[in-house]
């Protein structure tokens, strides 16, 4: 009975797969989108700015940190303005804690989608994969129930049902991919960050802060 019920499950669930296939995909597709558009601009920011401290840690400039403060354009300018303030009024007791709390603020927004984007990834697959498994079943279900069918019966609904396989596959490649890719430009903003506390350290320690 209940082997019958599965069979019933299995006449539908394979095409329901691949619209839910679908659905992921064109998530997927505007995630990536939309992170693109996001990170592009914060990351060449970024790099303008790692730029810009390793040129003023070789030549010793840690005034520099006070201009980077001035500059709201990049996300580092605004870490190193809220810092220089507090810097100011407190002196360098809890700058880093300070600093630190603002990588915590930006951190949502830098890595939105990005869970999303592994979640697809590493499901996509096992989805296309039960899709299949439900189409063959149908196959084989079918070809028990009519007895004039023959072997090319089978073999064509068994390539429909490789076709979810192929679709979870087509999911979840390029959302891995891009999961990476992401992962890589937001580590590289943070690293940023991480520069710019340390040249604030800098900057105090020469000012005498």
């Amino acid at each position: 009975m209940f082997a019958e019920k599965i069979f019933a499950i299995a006449q539908y669930a394979d095409q329901v797969v691949l619209i839910i296939l679908a659905i992921m995909s064109i998530t997927s597709i505007g995630m990536i989108f939309e992170r693109f558009m996001t990170l592009r601009k914060i990351s060449e920011e970024s790099l303008r700015v790692r730029l810009r401290i390793k040129m003023a840690l070789q030549t010793n400039s840690l005034q520099d940190f006070e201009d980077l403060a001035k500059d709201p354009t990049s996300l580092e300018g605004r870490a190193a303005g809220q810092a220089l303030k507090h810097m100011r009024e407190s002196g360098t007791k809890g700058f880093e804690e300070v600093f630190n709390t603002f990588i915590l603020t930006e951190k949502p927004d830098l890595e939105k989608y990005l869970a999303v984007l592994a979640t697809i990834a590493s499901n996509a697959p096992f989805i296309g994969l039960l899709g299949t498994v439900l189409g063959i079943m149908k196959a084989f279900n079918d070809l028990a129930q009519a007895t004039d069918a023959g072997q090319q019966t089978v073999m064509a609904g068994i390539s429909v049902a490789l076709v979810a396989t192929a679709a979870g596959l087509f999911v979840a490649i390029p959302a891995g991919i891009f999961y990476n890719y992401y992962t890589r430009k937001v580590k590289g903003i943070f690293t940023s960050l991480e520069s710019v506390k340390e040249l604030g350290l800098g900057y105090a320690k020469k000012k005498g802060m």
